[in-house]
């Protein structure tokens, strides 16, 4: 079983390297590593080439870049990773583990947010639990997928916002994820930037208006816009 690791990225130099690193040990095994790059204005791609086997140039959008990068992978299960998150030496094996025979051809991780205070051991606890009680992934939980699932429902919506939560609604008619208890670490900035519980009610709300059908071009704006 050969893994293709998607990594989207935007101006993230301060990052990505940190990101790529833990990955090489996969690409010596005979994994592949993609960055697809939004159109970034500092030198991400520069520092993603050398620990990437391709850097690939997109239009901006997670969901397509996430997209782009899919098609040009050649792995048997995609496994989509942000540029601000940092795997354990184990993630790979437990991928390869968990889709073994085709049992499970969906999952995501558990993750430890990167801040210290209780604040965020109760924010990424509730993100675990939440992820488990619901079938639901979001894209810091590291999601992955066979090819040939994420082919039957075709890829990741190219939504603004959302993009991850609705292709974990669109795999879950599918099967249940298989959800890993292996941490990812994953940047707490965007609770940082902009207050912890603000941020935490501001995501809640969003995802409920979303689930009750708002257009996600308006929920991207709200979010975003808060961040400004």
């Amino acid at each position: 079983m050969r893994l293709s690791v998607i990594v989207p990225a935007l101006n993230e130099s301060a990052a990505i390297a940190a990101c790529l690193e833990p990955l090489q040990p996969a690409r010596r095994d005979g994994h592949e590593v993609l960055v697809v790059d939004g159109g970034s204005t500092d030198d991400t791609r520069d520092q993603a080439a050398p620990m990437a086997d391709r850097v690939l140039e997109s239009p901006r959008g997670r969901a397509v870049q996430m997209n782009h990068g899919a098609h040009a992978a050649s792995g048997d299960v995609l496994w989509f990773l942000h540029a601000d998150t940092r795997v354990p030496e184990d993630a790979v094996d437990r991928i390869v583990d968990a889709c073994h025979g085709g049992r499970r051809t969906w999952g995501r991780f558990d993750v430890t947010l990167d801040a210290s205070g209780v604040a965020f051991r109760i924010i990424e606890t509730s993100i675990n639990l939440r992820s488990r009680f619901t079938g639901i992934a979001t894209g810091d939980q590291g999601m992955f997928v066979s090819r040939r699932l994420f082919d039957a429902v075709g890829g990741f919506p190219e939504l603004p916002l959302m993009e991850d939560v609705a292709m974990s609604q669109a795999l879950r008619q599918r099967g249940l994820p298989v959800a890993l208890s292996t941490r990812l670490h994953t940047s707490a900035r965007r609770w940082q930037d902009n207050g912890t519980w603000r941020t935490v009610w501001l995501m809640w709300r969003l995802r409920f208006a979303f689930f009750l059908g708002a257009d996600p071009a308006d929920l991207h704006r709200r979010y975003y816009g808060s961040s400004s």
